[in-house]
């Protein structure tokens, strides 16, 4: 499933053809996703300015003229593609409608943004702005990794007397938003801290440099378009290239690139997901 900065090369993929322009058309598809789309979801869009696009850790969130909010998830293999429209030294010219093209929006400018989820795990709904935060979806998310909410009190505060494995712990959206297996196993590579630690035991300057590494990597991430290993592709269609410099993520066998270590990437088995690490260098 997209991280944050997958998401996030979305929305700003998407923000100079969407953001202040016209959906002049909306057409819907099929009646659902992974969840029935919102009644009347093609007219409530229809004639719309989209005033803002911003994003809530792995959503993207589109806040109309109409005062209600288009609530966009990418779900496992979901993809916002632009055709008609200028992308750096690319012209992408309106496709044929393919199979998994569920929702097309066409914009305006002679945009035209779609919607394209071949498993259909992806998700749309609509919801008054100022209702948004308190949408299912979105309540009881944590605050934004690359916001000045996350800081090294806050992080310290919320780790206190767990129990739970760090690893599981920064996945807890409640704790911290849009981090995933992906980032998690990159930041606790790079902090030097095992994925099997006791959240609530690590030292107190071990929790506090994990704010700025977290910011590191997902800033890196995002400048690289993110990490396409199977389904993410920005909205050009291009791939991204995080999965270049992984240095734990999917490495399991091969040497660990910290400086000076000899150990290799092994991975195990957390709550259902792999974590990579180095045990030689990852304490």
């Amino acid at each position: 499933m997209p991280e944050l900065p997958e998401v996030e090369t979305v929305r700003r993929g998407l923000e100079p053809v969407m953001s202040g322009h016209v959906i002049v058309n909306a057409d819907i598809r099929r009646p659902d996703l992974r969840w029935p789309f919102p009644e009347h979801m093609a007219g409530r869009l229809t004639d719309k300015r989209v005033e803002r696009l911003r994003r809530r850790s792995k959503y993207i969130l589109a806040d109309l003229s109409s005062g209600d909010t288009l609530i966009i998830h990418l779900g496992m293999s979901g993809r916002m593609l632009i055709s008609g429209q200028m992308l750096g030294q690319f012209h992408h010219e309106h496709p044929a409608p393919e199979k998994h093209d569920h929702v097309v929006l066409d914009m305006e400018n002679g945009a035209r943004v779609t919607f394209n989820d071949a498993r259909r795990f992806g998700a749309m709904d609509l919801i008054a702005t100022d209702q948004a935060d308190a949408h299912w979806l979105l309540s009881g998310i944590g605050p934004e990794p690359l916001g000045n909410a996350f800081d090294e009190d806050y992080l310290l505060a919320r780790l206190k007397g767990r129990n739970a494995p760090i690893k599981t712990a920064l996945l807890d959206q409640r704790l911290v938003a849009g981090l995933g297996n992906i980032y998690v196993c990159e930041v606790l590579h790079r902090a030097g801290i095992s994925p099997k630690r006791k959240a609530g035991e690590i030292a107190a300057v071990r929790v506090r440099s994990l704010v700025p590494i977290i910011r590191q990597v997902l800033s890196e991430a995002i400048e690289a378009g993110g990490s396409s290993l199977r389904d993410h592709r920005q909205t050009s269609g291009e791939l991204g290239y995080f999965q270049h410099t992984f240095r734990a993520y999917d490495r399991e066998g091969k040497p660990c690139q910290t400086t000076g270590c000899t150990g290799q990437i092994r991975r195990i088995v957390q709550s259902g997901r792999s974590s990579f690490y180095c045990a030689q260098c990852q304490r």
